[in-house]
């Protein structure tokens, strides 16, 4: 094998004939950004928009080169320097990394200064929600003449499901807008959707109003927190978890639930209940327990599981080794990113971290990281909480109310917001908690209890061999082990070797390892250290078709315009989750700019000098094949925002977006 050429450290070996300098990069985008631009074989209208937008802000403040631990993940953030200097700069500057946690906010409403009651877009004007208090328009002509210009000819629900149920609210309206604003029907297309449930696990307006108002009741959980509240010889400080024995009484000749995993991932259907906003073709609210949710009503004979709780054996098991498992992702692991990832071939899915005590309290945001798509066949969520009652009550209301295959308790959250309040990675300092958490949980779910843990919480402090045979003992059905402690972030690459023998701790329980996978070699490497499978996080995100390298063991030089077919997808998705009127289009806008901080960092396999990219490897300045592809390298904001005017339209005035974190992006 030829040797290598000398590249500075942390920096991906890009072949030198497509290398340049900040200046030439950004002034290649200027030039090519104006009439006449091919765009890489890309659609007339993508230059037409790209035209528009010649004014982008390329040569801002950049990221200096990589110093020191090339691995860490907030390497290319900003920078007030000069960035040709920056290699020789003082090592006391400090570096972008963490959140921003004052980023401007401003929510997708306020795009909009004149809004139609939901009323007259629903068709029910007479019957307004807020009644002589509106604060709405109702005539829909003043609407109408205020009402910004269409983004596009086609609008996808319509297409997809032969009625949009945003009216003349929609972006797109002009494909469904008859004479007198009236909304068009495609009938037939219609039909075909009727009944039909394309994303479940919705909070309905009865359950919500039942968790306000606290009238949902928790039998089995309340059940187990009473045995937790008497002493157990320990001076009255609730005991340990070893009280949950009022809920399960251990059963001499039942296999514990982690030998093995069965073959029955399909989750329980309960019966669909409730109100939502939106048609069946789009959502369908979740099961609800009714007005007494504490005892499932059921019609016909009574059979030996209504009156005798299963034992862990009995319950369903999760048959999911050696499959590919996209990691639960806050912010970008949204429904329509899922979908992306789905079609590339990730076999296993898990929702966004959702705060217990939000559910708990019926609030809308939080219960919406609980949607599943129909096409997500092996679907979980995540919670995260630092308190056994809170934890408990929650896993039996999910339980109760929604559809899933496995409940993951987040144990590896690393951020000061979580760790302080007792949650996430503080959960393995605080072993009486974390245990009756998991026998809590396990003992009102009928699904099976995953647990996601780090390495540790200090540096060179592993824990993480101590605290698994506990986990398996107290029920959980599987571990996933990130190789990486709290406080290193993702300073250093993760430690596959402490993986590895962790995953030998932990047999006969399934564990699945996660760090620093963006290639097929990387995931058969992971394979090798005996773990049960590999969880895929950042990997997904900077190059989804990952689970396709994977599967076919081959590296995919996927093409500019295969890379924005893929864009366009999410846009669609996302206006099909989150709406077609401003406020949706913005909200789809928001995450599509979130993914693009994470999907500038693929390098195309064209361009490397040598395979395959590394995930602590930084992306030099280089020119693309096309000009599409030198677009998509760009970490600056203003060339994001570019991409998704080619996709979404013009952003409204006053837009501005800043990502979520410091490293990936400057201005």
């Amino acid at each position: 094998m030829a040797a290598a050429p000398a590249v500075a450290a942390g920096v991906a070996p890009v072949r030198a004939r497509f290398l340049a300098s900040k200046e030439q990069f950004h002034a290649y985008l200027r030039a090519r950004a104006g009439p006449g631009d091919p765009a890489g074989g890309e659609e007339q209208e993508e230059e037409e928009e790209a035209e528009e937008e010649e004014e982008v802000g390329g040569c801002q403040s950049e990221p200096p080169a990589k110093r020191l631990r090339p691995e860490d993940l907030g390497e290319d953030g900003e920078s007030r320097g000069d960035a040709g200097a920056a290699a020789k700069e003082p090592a006391e500057r400090k570096r972008a990394r963490g959140q921003n946690k004052s980023r401007p906010c401003m929510k997708p409403s306020r795009y909009e200064q004149s809004r139609l009651c939901p009323s007259v877009t629903q068709g029910r004007a007479e019957k307004c929600y807020f009644g002589p208090r509106c604060r709405f328009l109702h005539d829909v002509g003043e609407y109408m003449a205020a009402k910004p210009a269409d983004l596009g000819r086609s609008c996808v629900l319509f297409e997809t499901f032969g009625k949009c149920i945003y009216g003349v609210t929609c972006r797109f309206a002009q494909a469904h807008l008859g004479d007198g604003y009236q909304n068009i029907v495609n009938t037939d297309l219609a039909k075909q959707w009727e009944g039909k449930s394309l994303v479940r696990n919705n909070l309905s307006k009865d359950l919500q109003h039942q968790l306000r108002k606290r009238k949902f009741t928790f039998k089995k959980a309340d059940e187990y927190l009473r045995g937790l509240a008497k002493p157990h010889g320990n001076g009255g400080k609730g005991g340990k978890a070893t009280g949950c024995s009022t809920e399960e009484p251990e059963v001499p000749n039942c296999t514990t639930p982690q030998e093995g995993l069965g073959n029955s991932p399909d989750c329980p259907v309960l019966p669909e209940q409730g109100e939502d906003p939106k048609p069946d073709a789009l959502q369908t609210p979740g099961p609800t327990a009714g007005k007494e949710a504490s005892s499932m009503k059921t019609v016909g004979p009574v059979t030996d599981e209504d009156i005798i709780k299963l034992r862990s054996c009995e319950k369903k098991k999760l048959e999911i080794q050696g499959k590919l498992y996209l990691a639960p992702l806050t912010t970008c692991g949204n429904l329509p990113f899922r979908r992306i990832c789905k079609r590339f071939g990730a076999d296993v899915t898990c929702g966004e971290m959702a705060v217990c005590t939000n559910l708990l309290q019926g609030q809308s945001s939080e219960w919406a990281l609980l949607k599943r798509h129909h096409t997500e066949d092996i679907f979980g969520v995540q919670l995260e909480g630092a308190f056994p009652d809170t934890m408990t009550k929650c896993a039996e209301l999910l339980n109760q109310t929604i559809e899933v295959d496995f409940v993951d308790i987040n144990v590896g959250c690393p951020i000061d917001l979580v760790y302080k309040k007792g949650g996430g990675c503080a959960l393995m300092t605080r072993s009486n908690k974390f245990e009756q958490i998991v026998r809590g949980m396990n003992s009102v779910l009928d699904v099976p209890l995953t647990v996601k843990i780090r390495t540790g919480v200090q540096e060179k402090m592993n824990v993480a061999h101590k605290i698994i045979p506990k986990i398996r003992e107290w029920g959980a059905s599987m571990v996933t082990l990130h190789g990486r402690s709290r406080e290193q972030r993702y300073t250093r690459g993760a430690d596959w070797d402490y993986i590895a023998e962790c995953a030998k701790i932990a047999s006969p329980m399934p564990l699945f390892g996660n760090g620093d996978i963006l290639s097929y070699e990387d995931a058969n490497r992971a394979m090798q250290m005996g773990v049960s499978g590999i969880m895929i996080a950042r990997g997904a995100l900077i190059k989804p078709w990952l689970f396709t390298e994977i599967k076919e063991q081959r590296h995919w030089d996927i093409s500019s315009s295969e890379r924005f077919d893929s864009l366009k997808d999410f846009t669609n998705y996302g206006l099909e989750h989150w709406g077609s009127d401003t406020q949706g289009v913005e909200k789809t806008r928001k995450f599509l700019l979130e993914w693009l901080s994470f999907l500038c960092r693929y390098i195309p396999v064209g361009l490397l000098e040598y395979l395959p990219q590394k995930i602590n490897e930084r992306p030099p300045y280089y020119m693309g094949r096309d000009y599409l592809e030198t677009l998509m390298a760009s970490q600056n904001v203003d060339d994001w925002i570019k991409i998704s005017e080619l996709l979404l339209g013009p952003v409204p005035p006053s837009f501005t977006f800043l990502p979520k974190h410091k490293a990936n992006s400057y201005r």
